[in-house]
């Protein structure tokens, strides 16, 4: 008997427009959406009720980006925000922002990477300290016939920038230990490109000089709709209109025409407009146009289950910021600037904050947000989803355990058959001395 696909554990009903931005601090005590509308609304994961709802824009937000980088989240104090400073952007495309803090710096002195004023073929990435552009027009379309794409088809226009991803890597030079401004861009053609800054760090640019192409890659037929770029910035992952998904080694120098820098993977849904990478690497989820949310191994490509609520297109999709360093066994307190006010309990507990840091969180043009348990994806972690702890006597009961080659070590395990768990579960695990678990 195969258990039934699982429910998402939360629904935020904040919105009255399709949610089209996404983000959860960096402590998992806020979720930040906005919709099509402009309307911004701050939620507490600790009450799921908001803090704070205001309208930012007069139109469809694309993108939001905060930082919390000292102590608890202070949520007495969102009333609605006032602009610090605003700027003006190419609104004639899809392109989200993309923020970068450097390692060691405070909030603000931030880099912020968005398509060109006036071509959205272009790329300007500006300081947020300096409110000033430091780097214009990268990436000319005249010059796109200089380096050929990876798979041999010669260059051309390439479209507008459809998602942008500025990081810093180590310095591809030998005899030098100082990082490198890397910027990836992926088009309208379904093409993405990887460039390195070559000008001095202080040094302003203009028309795309200072910097390089390191590779050009093509691997989609159709747009490219969404780009997201893993933790440690090793890896790229890229989703179409069509059924493939692209994989980009961030860490390869420069490249000939003829050397490969991506794979692509087929998928048997076709239609896809959001992605995100679990913060540990091994789980990547996407988001389709038919509402559901589809977990992959960022390993094998393969997939581990569909995540089923929404009954129109899921437009953004966001897994919970990895807490590092781990827990320990103290409550977590609450900010002591918080007021009654917020509903939020007096302490969390350390179990609590490990549920929270195993969500993900899906918005879709049902003006709806939903949050979704899952297990910890850690193979050596005995973290359990709350849901299979509790349908753990039906599974003893209505599934056929089997055994299995003991290790190395010679330690035995019983796993359960993993065709009876074909929707949402791959292996649930029962070892001999350990509560239920699931290996990914």
């Amino acid at each position: 008997m195969a258990l039934p696909a699982p429910l998402p554990t939360h629904l935020l009903r904040s919105h009255s427009s399709e949610v089209s931005a996404l983000l959860i601090s960096t402590d998992n005590e806020r979720i930040y959406s906005g919709d099509a509308a402009g309307q911004v609304v701050v939620t507490s994961t600790r009450s799921l009720r908001p803090l704070a709802s205001w309208k930012a824009h007069t139109d469809s937000l694309l993108g939001e980006s905060a930082s919390i980088r000292q102590g608890p989240a202070t949520l007495s104090d969102l009333s609605t925000p006032a602009i610090c400073y605003s700027m003006d952007v190419n609104a004639l495309n899809y392109c989200r922002f993309s923020l970068l803090f450097p390692a060691g710096a405070n909030e603000r002195e931030g880099l912020l990477a968005v398509p060109n004023l006036v071509e959205s073929t272009l790329a300007d990435v500006w300081s947020l300290t300096l409110r000033q552009r430091l780097y214009a027009a990268i990436s000319n379309p005249l010059d796109t016939s200089a380096t050929a794409f990876s798979d041999g088809r010669s260059g051309g226009k390439s479209g507008i920038i459809m998602s942008i991803h500025p990081f810093y890597a180590a310095s591809s030079a030998p005899s030098t230990s100082a990082r490198e401004l890397r910027l990836l861009c992926a088009y309208e053609d379904g093409g993405v490109v990887l460039r390195k800054r070559t000008a001095p760090e202080n040094e302003q640019t203009v028309e795309g000089r200072g910097w390089e192409v390191l590779w050009k890659s093509k691997l989609h037929v159709e747009s490219v709709m969404a780009m997201t770029v893993s933790l440690d910035c090793t890896f790229a992952l890229t989703v179409s209109a069509d059924h493939l998904v692209g994989r980009y080694d961030l860490m390869a120098g420069k490249s000939s025409e003829f050397t490969p820098t991506g794979i692509a993977s087929k998928t048997k849904y076709p239609g896809n407009g959001a992605i995100a990478i679990h913060g540990d690497g091994r789980v990547y989820a996407i988001g389709g146009w038919d509402g559901k949310v589809r977990l992959y191994s960022t390993k094998t490509f393969k997939l581990l289950g569909p995540l089923v609520h929404h009954k129109q297109a899921c437009q953004v999709v966001i897994f919970a910021s990895v807490i590092c360093p781990p827990f320990g066994d103290a409550p977590l307190q609450r900010d002591s600037r918080d007021d009654d006010s917020s509903g939020d309990e007096d302490d969390v507990s350390v179990e609590e904050k490990r549920a929270r840091a195993r969500w993900l969180i899906a918005g879709g043009t049902d003006a709806k947000v939903s949050i979704w348990a899952l297990v910890d994806f850690e193979k050596t972690s005995s973290w359990v989803a709350p849901k299979l702890m509790a349908k753990r006597e039906c599974v003893e009961n209505h599934c056929m355990l089997r055994r299995v080659r003991s290790t190395d070590e010679g330690d035995g395990e019983e796993m359960i058959d993993a065709q009876m768990l074909k929707q949402t579960e791959n292996i649930i695990q029962v070892p001999r001395t350990a509560d239920l678990e699931i290996s990914l």
